[in-house]
């Protein structure tokens, strides 16, 4: 059954859409893709609360170290705009497509097994041919969070430091020969978000689970729209 998404036929790029090919982003058509359904993976999760997530957050953080999370950025062309791909997760919040990676996994193969899990057939197990599938370019931003809950910088502010890194001192000597310690405040790093370009083919198949929509948004929606983008997370 193919999940409903508006289809405009194709027409003469727009300068956007030129522009993003003159850059070497080939962006097709949304009726250019077909789009289904397939049932969640695992066992549904209850509906998890802002405090309850943040437990589990820093219980993996205390079991695993730094969190690591890769997620894709997939644009089509509709209206003659570029749009941008997201899951709409609980009716209530917006995602990339990607998720946390695996203690020990490269940055590219857990990206390729989540797009499959979120957008194929496969689930998160993986199938080594379809994740081959998926073509991932550049790394176009990477965001650094310091509390799970807080919002993350798209920058390393200079009070964070990695997880390895607890504490730092900085001996000063004042006119009376006195030496003072003096410790700045840190911030450890709890999660690391990279955003990678996927390059999609001109034509192909998503396969999303029942419980998430995909939805084609406009990136004149998102771009300096506080309000929008509020509501979109990694």
């Amino acid at each position: 059954m193919g999940l409903e998404m508006e289809i405009a036929p194709a027409a003469v790029p727009s300068a956007a859409v030129a522009a993003a090919r003159e850059q070497g982003v080939e962006i097709y058509p949304l009726s250019c893709y077909y789009f289904g359904a397939k049932d969640a993976a695992g066992v549904p999760r209850a509906v998890e609360t802002a405090a309850d997530r943040a437990l589990r957050l820093k219980a993996n953080f205390a079991a695993h170290g730094l969190r690591t999370s890769v997620h894709g950025v997939l644009l089509v062309e509709l209206f003659d705009h570029p749009h941008v791909l997201l899951l709409q997760v609980r009716n209530s919040s917006f995602v990339l497509p990607g998720g946390r990676l695996r203690p020990g996994e490269e940055d590219v193969q857990g990206l390729k097994r989540k797009l499959s899990s979120k957008l194929s057939v496969v689930d998160d197990l993986g199938d080594a041919e379809d994740e081959d599938d998926w073509q991932v370019g550049e790394c176009i931003g990477m965001w650094w969070r310091s509390e799970f809950e807080a919002i993350p910088f798209p920058y390393m502010p200079p009070n964070f430091r990695s997880p390895k890194v607890q504490n730092v001192a900085v001996s000063t000597v004042s006119k009376f020969s006195i030496v003072t310690i003096v410790l700045t405040q840190v911030c450890i790093v709890k999660e690391c978000i990279k955003l990678f370009l996927i390059r999609l083919p001109m034509s192909r198949q998503f396969i999303v689970p029942r419980n998430m929509k995909l939805l084609a948004v406009p990136l004149s929606q998102i771009h300096n729209n506080a309000q929008v983008s509020s509501h979109v997370g990694f």
